[in-house]
């Protein structure tokens, strides 16, 4: 028997990106200034990198594993039986989410869990619950006062 993949990519944040830009425009300001064109051949190519890496993370369910990618380069692998909660978190620590809207999983004997933001979170929920029926989802529907057109942080 084949085993399903379901792949989920991240949702990206308009915050994270208007904040990427404006650190960049605002570096940019003072090359433009001084006529230094330079620095441009530095900021563009880490402008793009940067782009290209928050729109390539995306999280994997293949059999009872759940992977963390970005694009083709494996971040981290976890059995999904090891999951015991999926809660709302947006917590600013560094994590393989392009966005601030995350989902913090729980681990059995791990102090330490995951921080991702998949697109389709119900989807994503249902997929994990069907090889771990025991996974606690506490994510409240109501959507909060950051919630813009379908815009989140």
């Amino acid at each position: 028997m084949k085993e399903t993949k379901k792949v989920f990519r991240s949702r990206i944040s308009i915050l994270i990106i208007g904040f990427i830009l404006a650190t960049y425009i605002w570096t940019c300001i003072p090359i433009f200034q001084h006529k230094e064109y330079t620095g441009l051949f530095v900021l563009g190519p880490t402008l793009v990198f940067i782009i290209i890496i928050l729109a390539g993370v995306h999280y994997e369910i293949l059999g009872d594993k759940l992977y963390i990618k970005i694009w083709f380069i494996p971040n981290g692998s976890a059995n999904i039986k090891d999951i015991v909660s999926v809660k709302r978190s947006y917590n600013l620590l560094s994590s393989p989410a392009s966005s601030l809207k995350r989902l913090h999983i729980g681990f059995v004997n791990k102090k330490i869990g995951w921080l991702i933001s998949p697109v389709r979170e119900q989807e994503f929920f249902a997929a994990l619950q069907s090889v771990n029926p025991n996974i606690k989802v506490d994510i409240p529907e109501k959507k909060g006062k950051w919630h813009i057109w379908d815009w989140d942080i």
